[in-house]
């Protein structure tokens, strides 16, 4: 395997991590090891030490009420069927939009069949794949309970107005549930600012995280209303057969995954001490490179916005003549770049900016996908531009 290799593939899991993750995990594996709660020894109230700290880091950066409202997770996947499966009863309506990933969709289509949830899906401008807050509150009905807005895109990059759109669901006095899987860590979010009832979030993309880790921060008052999916052992009033109602226990049934938490932590503290403005100041750097090299280019196309503005660093593009696996495949084989090709389980993105279904230009579904993270440089935001231009112009040449 070539030592050159550009990792553009961020948007699925971030890589490389920053060094202190790596070195919070061995301390965890060779001096730690023990579960928190199961023990009075100093080990476990060690590993209780780790999981707290990272807690308090999650509600520093997030502008939390409560670290205790901070509930650790698998993923976001898992945070995200949390609230919505815990919050939603049969009857009820939900609003969520077009450009949502899968771990929305799924979930709440699940319910509208098993439980007779109704579900509104709110439609995405096809050039910018931005909802407009409008059109979300004139989606709300008697019976709407739940508001669930996929923050940034997983295909286009397209950051969506939550703070207009928390406003609104706070004027009706509805949950409003965030997916941050592509903003956090790179764009400021304010869970009281931005009236945040639910934030859901994997440690392992944006966070820099180990893989496994994510939580879901639930608004103080919110959690008695709130169903557990997980009935076990918390180590807390063990004497009773019933789950504690009480916060996190309630929510956190069966040991932690403290070795990962352990390594997240350390990824806040390097996210808090760097700065999350510098950060996403970085990431708009790279956004600038990489469509000022691409943006004129015959036979390339970018799909979502053309800007700086409302995007975070992931880009779906797409080249006349070439499958998204072929272009893909060729980044690989030829300048080292990692990407990937599909349609990111996200298909009503897809179908929003019309790369759902092959065309008589592009010959199969889908595009192809470069994600930058905290460790790419504008230099190889810039070599991947260049890569582009060059299999685009070459690709026109011989057509």
């Amino acid at each position: 395997m070539q030592n050159n290799r550009i990792y553009l593939d961020n948007a699925a899991t971030s890589f490389p991590k920053p060094p202190a993750v790596m070195a919070a995990v061995m301390e965890y594996a060779t001096q730690c090891g023990a579960s928190a709660g199961r023990g009075a020894y100093a080990e476990a109230q060690m590993s209780a030490k780790v999981i707290r700290r990272c807690r308090e880091r999650l509600n520093q950066l997030f502008n939390g009420q409560n670290p205790d409202h901070f509930i650790f997770t698998l993923n976001c996947t898992d945070a995200l069927n949390l609230a919505i499966h815990g919050w939603l009863r049969p009857g009820e309506h939900a609003i969520c939009t077009a450009m949502d990933h899968n771990s929305i969709l799924r979930p709440l289509n699940h319910l509208s069949v098993q439980k007779g949830v109704k579900v509104t899906r709110v439609s995405a401008n096809e050039q910018t794949g931005r909802v407009a807050p409008s059109d979300i509150e004139a989606a709300i009905c008697p019976q709407t309970r739940l508001i669930c807005v996929g923050h940034g895109s997983n295909v286009t990059g397209t950051v969506q107005p939550i703070g207009q759109i928390g406003a609104i669901a706070k004027k009706h006095q509805i949950a409003f549930l965030v997916d941050a899987a592509q903003t956090a860590g790179h764009w400021p979010i304010d869970v009281q600012a931005d009236d945040i009832d639910f934030l859901a979030c994997p440690g392992h993309k944006g966070l820099l995280g180990p893989l496994g880790t994510g939580f879901l921060y639930i608004r103080p008052g919110l959690e008695g209303r709130l169903e557990s999916l997980r009935q076990g052992g918390t180590g807390s009033v063990s004497e009773k057969d019933i789950q504690p109602d009480f916060m996190p226990d309630k929510f956190e049934a069966g040991s932690h995954n403290a070795i990962g938490i352990a390594g997240l932590s350390a990824a806040l503290d390097h996210i808090l001490k760097r700065g999350i403005n510098a950060l996403a100041e970085h990431q708009r750097a790279m956004c600038g490179t990489f469509i000022e090299g691409v943006e004129n280019v015959e036979g390339l196309k970018i799909l979502g916005p053309q800007g700086v503005a409302h995007r975070v660093a992931v880009f779906s593009v797409q080249i006349e003549g070439i499958s998204p696996l072929e272009l893909a495949t060729r980044l690989e084989n030829d300048f080292g770049i990692l990407t990937r090709a599909g349609l990111h389980c996200a298909p009503g993105a897809h179908a929003t900016i019309k790369t759902d279904k092959p065309t008589t230009t592009v010959p199969e579904a889908g595009t192809t996908r470069l994600s930058f993270g905290a460790f790419n440089t504008l230099n190889e935001a810039q070599f991947a531009s260049d890569a582009l231009a060059s299999i685009a112009l070459g690709t026109a040449a011989a057509m």
